[in-house]
């Protein structure tokens, strides 16, 4: 297995296969944009398999689909397809903003994709324009129906908390779970290169959990995985949980089994550090298996025992969200 030198084993592979995306989140994207890498720069859907292959052989277990927002690039269900038939996977899954989710479903299910997270930031249709500069609140509580129909249980619905912004919405997610299998993930928010973070946006934990708790006071806290990115409670008599990822305000670094890779090819061993290693350029040097193994391994020897505090992270050179993989 890929082992670093606290003894992390990583298991899991985030995949972005594209930059782009079709909504313009105020917190992934830039007011301005980004500047995207031309096609010839990204990765293949070959390159991409012969990678995954390479990391199922050492370990890894679960593969995640991620863009930018991974339904628009073209034929990714065959990418699907073809990652879905890898000896050693157990779980396949998908992070998508859900708007092209319907028309994409069958055939990503049919391949094998067995887990979905889909990004709702707001139930109100004109915040939901605020926050992702374009509209399609509709389209993405249907994808989320229609996800809860072909037997996803549960359907993680992901919600990035910002303060002024949709905090108030909190204990409208929580009502979510009350009869469908969902789980609503809080997600603290996180500084990146351009997405106009500032402390006083930022909504903690405790602050979120405290709020529920005022209305749910029998919030049941359940255990979790030892390599969970969430805390995870449940409302008693509802159907479905919620859950917090604190790389905040509690940071679960010492548990990390987590890789990226992004569109372009490059290894990331942690979310928030600048050092990348090209794997494309590897490939198309000619690198072999043995060699590309040996340059991830190499990468995630150097990962660190845990990222920088956020009020560091403000400062930190790091790309912008959206060319990492959400």
């Amino acid at each position: 297995m890929f082992t670093d030198r606290f003894g992390r084993q990583h298991t899991c592979l985030r995949i972005s296969i594209t930059e782009r995306c079709n909504l313009r989140c105020r917190y992934c994207m830039p007011e301005e944009g980004v500047d995207l890498s031309p096609r010839s720069e990204l990765l293949t859907f070959e390159e991409i398999e012969r990678l995954a292959r390479i990391f199922v052989c050492c370990g890894v277990d679960k593969i995640r689909l991620t863009g930018g927002e991974p339904l628009v690039r073209k034929h990714m269900e065959d990418l699907a397809e073809r990652l879905g038939r890898l000896p050693g996977l157990r779980t396949l899954a998908l992070t998508t903003n859900g708007m092209l989710l319907p028309k994409k479903l069958p055939r990503l299910h049919a391949a094998g994709v067995n887990a979905i997270n889909i990004s709702l930031d707001t139930l109100v249709p004109e915040r939901f324009e605020t926050i992702t500069r374009r509209k399609g609140l509709e389209e993405v509580l249907q994808a989320i129906d229609l996800a809860i129909a072909y037997g996803y249980s549960p359907v993680k619905v992901n919600c990035v908390v910002m303060r002024g912004v949709n905090d108030d919405e909190v204990l409208d997610f929580v009502e979510l779970t009350r009869d469908a299998p969902i789980e609503v993930r809080f997600i603290e928010y996180m500084p990146f290169q351009g997405n106009g973070w500032s402390e006083n946006g930022f909504v903690p934990y405790a602050d979120m959990l405290e709020r529920i708790r005022m209305h749910h006071p029998a919030l049941v806290r359940l255990e979790d995985g030892p390599h969970a990115t969430s805390k995870t409670w449940r409302v008693p008599g509802h159907r479905g949980t919620v859950g917090f990822i604190t790389s905040m305000s509690e940071k679960f670094c010492r548990t990390c089994n987590r890789l990226r890779l992004t569109a372009d090819g490059s290894l990331k061993v942690c979310l928030f550090g600048h050092a990348e290693v090209s794997l494309r350029d590897l490939l198309r040097s000619g690198a072999s298996d043995r060699e590309l193994e040996e340059a991830i391994q190499g990468a995630v020897l150097r990962k660190k025992a845990a990222h920088a505090g956020m009020l560091q992270l403000v400062d930190q050179e790091n790309r912008p969200m959206i060319l990492i993989g959400g």
